[in-house]
């Protein structure tokens, strides 16, 4: 059994906590948040995707504290899980590792690419196991996804599409693009990292993109360039009119087959293959956070330092959207 605490009590910390509430290999011992309302579960976020954030975790089962510093101390905390603003990530998770406490920390691992590095370079020097929480790695359909490129099942990639809009969460932090990073920091970033994920660094991007609500870029569509893989492109939105619903897609044509996700459809993900009647494709049942979150505590249980997902990858991942973010605002492409 792991002794887990979580730092943040948002949409993304009860989401968390809802996910740790499902398991049999780990509890929850420890929570924390500067807001009182939110500690004694008076006040709670929502999420904006379905089952987000449900309130399945009994708040009264675990210890509260108001400062996190104070729960990394608390000498039954084996697993810090960091859901705190992006800002706050680099002072708790060294302090974590330092401890020689497990970090989980949700995306985006920093608010820099040089402030992920010191995450990164700390991480690899740590007694604990750490890891960034980026879901899209382990989405059903997206795992799917991932498997096929990698052997070719339908041939090489053609063209790979990636689309993620939404209107605005609202709130102080959203709305502030110093904290937040604006949409394509928080919220493209999905995107961003599974581009990653699937095809590595690419050459260079070139991006065009625009601020509406915050400071920094709230829509981008960016063009990754591959030597070996003709199109991909990533478009990603937090600025469409209030009441929009959220939606993630992808539609990836491969040499023999057509893949098409879209989180609004039933059945959300279809294959189309010549000679062959469109049909599903049958995917796992969950969501990415409990995928996660089950694959970090297994790490653990077997002694065995995560790899499906590094504090490096999430280093990666800014320096690659930190490109995208030039680009836009240059309107030349950044190599990479």
């Amino acid at each position: 059994m792991i002794n887990v605490g979580v730092l943040g009590l948002g949409m993304m910390g009860l989401t968390h906590l809802d996910a740790y509430s499902k398991r049999s290999d780990a509890q929850v011992v420890a929570i924390s948040d500067k807001m009182p309302e939110r500690l004694e579960g008076k006040v709670k976020a929502q999420g904006n995707v379905e089952g987000q954030a449900k309130g399945e975790f009994d708040l009264s089962q675990a210890r509260k504290y108001p400062e996190g510093m104070d729960l990394i101390k608390d000498p039954d905390v084996q697993l810090v899980d960091i859901c705190l603003p992006t800002p706050l990530h680099v002072d708790f998770a060294l302090a974590a590792l330092a401890a020689g406490k497990h970090v989980l920390i949700e995306k985006p691992l920093a608010r820099t690419a040089a402030d992920a590095a010191r995450l990164a370079d700390a991480a690899e020097k740590a007694a604990g196991f750490s890891m960034v929480a980026m879901c899209m790695r382990f989405w059903p359909g997206w795992t799917w996804l991932k498997r096929v490129v990698e052997e070719r099942t339908y041939g090489k990639v053609c063209a790979a599409t990636f689309r993620r809009v939404a209107c605005h969460p609202g709130g102080a932090f959203y709305s502030s693009g110093e904290l937040s990073g604006g949409a394509i920091l928080d919220l493209h970033i999905h995107d961003t990292d599974f581009v990653q994920y699937l095809f590595g660094m690419p050459q260079s991007v070139s991006s065009v993109g625009y601020s509406k609500v915050t400071s920094e870029i709230d829509h981008i569509v960016t063009h990754y360039r591959y030597r070996d893989v003709p199109m991909v492109v990533a478009e990603g939105s937090w600025s469409m009119s209030p009441g929009f619903p959220f939606n993630m897609a992808y539609t990836v044509n491969f040499e023999r087959a057509t893949a098409v996700y879209d989180l609004g459809a039933k059945p959300q993900l279809m294959l189309y293959e010549p000679n062959r009647p469109p049909h599903a494709v049958e995917m796992e049942s969950g969501m990415g956070y409990d995928h996660e979150i089950g694959y970090f505590l297994e790490c653990i249980a077997a002694g065995a330092r995560p790899t499906r997902v590094t504090l490096r990858d999430g280093q990666r991942c800014i320096q690659i959207i930190e490109a995208e973010s030039r680009s836009a605002k240059t309107g030349q492409p950044v190599a990479l």
